[in-house]
């Protein structure tokens, strides 16, 4: 007989009854010879009594049992004696008199205990037996509660889910591809998809209005805690909108799925600011905005500076990021830090490009030479006195300073201002802080390449208000219009993490070569890459939109972890290796032949 009941169903209403039950052993106790042993499947525990009194036989088969047997008991629910009942367990004022038992599997030894503390590659390569663990087994349900939320929300909301293919070409744009070779097609390649992009404007397309999938995606990029070579996407597409109908949309999605698997009641509207805001405030396009720590520009006030690194950071000019930049950061009661945490933080902004953190301790006001630092000596009155004005400095606090160009002092101090944030508790109690990042930069240059490219994508639409500066000359002068272009796109940010991305896409094949050319992607270039999408727009492709969430970052936040190896059920170790299945290997010869290929590359042993 199967089992009549999971182990965490039986209660007090049962008792009297007989059950039967199947699962691990998670635990097994003797006690003067009447044996106990904890029963476990994935919905919790159930207390199995062997006793001599009840059935001998019995009894002497438990003796067999160890830890993680798969056994099957048949046995009556009688209520726990008052001095054993367990009111931390749901099932702790029951226990089970078995009176017949199966053993289906032994196990052999563990090689580690489930309740012990093991590292990650030992875990990864045992995966089958990690995932046994209690907090594995609620990580991987609590992200089937968040799909299965996300799901009937966007259902209800009139979305369709439509699969779209693995096995498609390849577009290098951004992330390198994972290629697949054909073996009927000798010498060709499938690539799978960075993301369904493409598919889902053809589906808009093709009439298909409001789309989802749940999807894997794939990037052969360099691996750290919240990337994998393949994770999950919530991917959505919506005809005839505009910014705010994704943006609320996906709120609605967000907030549902917070009050279903949290029974968190998430804030919304979710506040909005500019790119160009977070840049300014934050240095990140990204922003923890619990936080409290904003950046001040003294960009302005240090062009005259006798101080040389200021001045020459100030009046560096360039495209892009490339233009010169100096920031400040004030810490509230900073001055108390020590030399050594400061030498800390300086190696922290090191890892950003920064050659050095320039800081004054306000131990009182500046005219009285109260300001303890290094580059003091350097600094005019005037502009001790605009530094003041502009960071309101006071006495007990300290100032960082960063200085050089754009990319280097936002990422920096951007960075440090998360680190100091988070290490001196200057954060708001707020577990989750979201905030959308609109209105980003349509194009960025590439100073190294000297060309342009797609802050996120060659599809994304740019803001109507800008479309004019697309048409004037460029180049390198001093002035460079496409920088004024904003796009249509918008960021999903939630305690300083980007979880979601999307845009209005471009739906106009005329304006789509036009940002294809802005791209140095030449019209053969374009129909190589692109001519079943710019064909599509040739045919009626309504004005569209969409976004995507990273699901395993939403959960991993969502659960307060640290590391979306938590939440993804057989992940990839930092070198996008499996240890479980030693994936990537080597493959067989005639494999190779098979799709006309040779390899020179030495194999690598898998991690």
């Amino acid at each position: 007989m199967h089992r009549t009941h999971a182990c965490n169903d039986v209660r007090e209403n049962l008792i009297g009854q007989t059950v039967t039950l199947e699962g691990w052993v998670n635990r097994r106790r003797d006690h003067g010879g009447v044996i106990f042993v904890d029963l476990r499947d994935r919905t919790g525990l159930a207390q199995a009594v062997f006793s001599p009194e009840h059935d001998a036989a019995i009894h002497g088969e438990a003796h067999q049992l160890r830890s993680e047997y798969v056994i099957r008991i048949d046995g009556v629910v009688a209520a726990r004696p008052k001095e054993t009942e367990n009111p931390n367990l749901p099932t702790g004022m029951i226990e089970i008199n078995v009176t017949k038992l199966t053993i289906l599997n032994a196990s052999l030894p563990l090689p580690f205990q489930l309740d012990e503390q093991v590292g990650e590659n030992t875990r990864l390569q045992y995966r089958y037996l990690d995932l046994r663990r209690p907090q594995m087994q609620r990580n991987i349900m609590f992200r089937h509660r968040v799909m299965q939320s996300m799901r009937r929300h966007l259902d209800e909301s009139g979305f369709i889910e439509v699969e779209t293919p693995m096995l498609t070409r390849s577009t290098p744009e951004g992330a390198r591809d994972y290629l697949v070779p054909s073996r009927v097609n000798p010498g060709q390649f499938y690539a799978l998809p960075q993301s369904p992009q493409l598919f889902k404007q053809l589906l808009m397309v093709s009439g298909y209005d409001r789309y989802f999938q749940i999807t894997r995606c794939f990037r052969d990029e360099d691996l750290r805690a919240d990337r994998q070579p393949e994770f999950t996407q919530v991917d959505l597409e919506m005809s005839f909108v505009e910014p705010d109908d994704v943006m609320n949309l996906t709120e609605g999605v967000v907030a549902r799925a917070f009050s279903d698997a949290l029974g968190i009641e998430i804030p919304h509207p979710i506040p909005r600011i500019t790119y160009a805001e977070a840049m300014d405030k934050y240095g990140l396009d990204a922003p923890d905005v619990r936080i409290p720590l904003e950046l001040t520009d003294l960009t302005e006030i240090m062009k005259g500076s006798s101080f040389k690194v200021f001045n020459q950071a100030a009046n560096l000019t360039g495209r892009g990021n490339e233009h010169g930049l100096v920031k400040a950061l004030k810490i509230p009661g900073g001055a108390s830090l020590t030399r050594k945490q400061i030498d800390e933080f300086t190696e922290f902004v090191g890892i950003y490009g920064a050659k050095g953190l320039a800081y004054i301790k306000i131990n009182g006001d500046w005219s009285e030479e109260k300001w303890q630092s290094p580059i003091v000596k350097f600094l005019s009155d005037d502009e001790k006195r605009a530094i003041a004005e502009a960071t309101g400095a006071q006495t007990g606090d300290i100032v960082f300073f960063g200085a050089d160009k754009a990319s280097v002092v936002n990422e920096a101090l951007g960075r440090l201002r998360v680190k100091i944030g988070k290490e001196l508790g200057i954060i708001s109690d707020t577990p989750f802080a979201f905030v959308w990042v609109t209105d980003f930069p349509l194009l960025d240059w590439d100073n190294e390449a000297r060309r342009n490219v797609a802050v996120h994508h060659p599809f994304t639409a740019p803001n109507p208000e800008d479309i004019q500066h697309l048409d004037q000359a460029d180049g390198d002068s001093v002035e460079h219009p496409l920088e004024k272009v904003r796009s249509l796109a918008y960021d999903l940010v939630l305690n300083g993490i980007e979880v979601g991305g999307g845009s209005i896409r471009i739906h106009s094949p005329e304006l789509q070569k036009k940002m294809l050319g802005l791209l140095d992607i030449d019209d053969e270039e374009a129909e190589a890459k692109f001519g079943f999408l710019l064909s599509a727009l040739n045919y009626g492709a309504p004005p569209h939109g969409g976004l995507a969430l990273g699901l395993d970052r939403l959960v991993t936040l969502m659960l307060g972890l640290d590391s979306i190896r938590e939440v993804i059920a057989f992940p990839k170790t930092q070198k996008a290796t499996c240890v479980l299945t030693e994936a990537p290997s080597t493959v067989d010869l005639p494999q190779l032949r098979e799709l006309h290929i040779r390899t020179t590359a030495k194999p690598k042993t898998a991690e």
